[in-house]
């Protein structure tokens, strides 16, 4: 049996890392076991979905290098929903339900003050038929529901263990709305039957609905795929990641310049036994991807460990992996040296500006500065000029430690911290470094 595993967000906000976290380890399951990968987008809800979300969607999924071998939109698919129904219907496993959304609001409130979990009462199965085509005839509202059979439904989680639910305790759920579409808990089984998906790989808040869904297999004549739940994400705080919240959403992490790298890198760790390490290409996770390493603890995620996880997957990162990114005459030579003090690649760019550009210069000690000037070596430089000007201002000013090098660092890059200056001083050269300690503009 080929492995088939998917991903099927509904397109009706933006990705945050805990949907991109399930669509990782689906993609890492399917590579690792030589599978496939398959993207579909679950768009029955036509009130929500927007063809926006859609393509963020697809952008933030090949941006991460999460390509996929299949794709499916469940609005291309309804005619084979409702074919499913039907036969539903004709076996006596789809019953009509007539209830108004208040009538079952107040029969959870009953169950409630009764100390009571609420389960559907199956009222509508004492109609007759000839009640129930009468109500049809006359265009009441109807939603339809799937009629469970009160036995134990059992599978064993690959991440869970054994886990077990008796129909009995578990309400019959409703299929189609009143509206006349179907839900999320029909389609999804139909299309995970049609499509072959083998594996389904989400989260624990599923677990429920995967009780509910390996009976519908069954109804429909399909075999139930192995089942994997992973614990939710929650942030720093203790909250839940949402999409409606928009809270660390794939976007927004990119626009603050994070790499897709190290998002990759954390989210396929997370939650594991094994450390968070930077890694350089999805090849590597993949090697190192393990479903049974999951735990059931709960795992947050705090920003900073990411932001921290991103500076060093950067201090790993090749000349090569960067060269397009980085501005027009930048070389190996200066990637090297401001590479150890990069978080983020935009700050690459204003290392150049350092190297390359006019900066405004701090000129904390003017004397100081115009006597060091004096004593700078001519050019060619090299990776021994900065130790050898110094060692000479040193000999010639008696300064040393902080005081010597701390006004020409700041007189040459403007700040107070940053790469070695013995690799700095020849991208910055010898006139534009006269200049600014001189104060004359570069």
């Amino acid at each position: 049996m080929t492995t088939k595993t998917r991903f099927a967000p509904s397109p009706t906000g933006k990705l945050h890392l805990g949907n991109v976290r399930a669509a990782l380890v689906n993609w890492l399951f399917a590579r690792k076991t030589g599978g496939s990968f398959m993207l579909r987008l679950d768009d029955t809800d036509r009130e929500r979905s927007r063809a926006e979300y859609a393509e963020a969607i697809e952008a933030d999924l090949r941006w991460l290098g999460l390509e996929w071998d299949e794709f499916a939109r469940q609005s291309d698919r309804s005619a084979r929903y409702a074919l499913a129904a039907e036969r539903l219907k004709q076996e006596g496993r789809l019953y009509p339900c007539f209830e108004s959304a208040e009538e079952l609001d107040l029969k959870r409130k009953l169950a409630q003050a009764r100390g009571r979990a609420w389960v559907y009462d199956r009222a509508a199965l004492s109609l007759e038929p000839a009640e129930i085509q009468h109500r049809l005839d006359a265009g009441e509202p109807v939603h339809w529901r799937f009629k469970l059979e009160h036995r134990p439904i059992a599978w064993t989680d690959l991440i869970r263990g054994p886990v077990e639910f008796y129909g009995a305790n578990i309400t019959d759920p409703v299929l189609i709305r009143a509206d006349g579409l179907p839900l999320y808990t029909l389609s999804s089984v139909v299309d995970d039957i049609e499509l072959g998906i083998t594996h389904i790989i989400r989260g624990e808040d599923h677990v429920a609905n995967t009780a509910v869904q390996i009976e519908l297999f069954e109804a429909l004549g399909g075999k139930p795929p192995e089942f994997a739940h992973f614990p939710l994400i929650a942030a720093a705080s203790g909250a839940m990641l949402s999409k409606r919240e928009g809270s660390l959403s794939l976007g927004e992490l990119r626009e603050e310049g994070l790499e897709p790298m190290a998002i990759n890198s954390l989210l396929a760790r997370l939650g594991t036994s094994d450390p968070v390490e930077a890694r350089l290409n999805l090849v590597d996770l993949v090697t190192d991807f393990d479903l049974g390493k999951f735990g059931r603890a709960q795992p947050r995620l705090d920003p900073i460990e990411l932001h921290a996880l991103n500076a060093r997957l950067l201090h790993q990162t090749p000349f090569a992996s960067v060269a397009g990114r980085l501005p027009p005459g930048a070389d190996p030579v200066f990637w090297e040296a401001v590479r150890p003090n990069v978080t983020i690649l935009a700050e690459a760019e204003w290392w150049w500006q350092v190297c390359r550009g006019d900066i405004e210069p701090v000129r904390e000690d003017p004397a100081f500065l115009v006597e060091a000037a004096a004593l700078l070596p001519p050019e060619p430089f090299d990776a021994g000029s900065w130790a050898a000007w110094t060692d000479r201002v040193k000999q010639a000013t008696g300064r040393k430690g902080k005081a010597l090098f701390h006004p020409l660092r700041l007189a040459l890059t403007g700040v107070e911290n940053g790469p070695e200056l013995k690799a700095l001083l020849p991208l910055i050269g010898r006139e534009r470094a006269l200049k600014r300690l001189l104060g004359e503009k570069d």
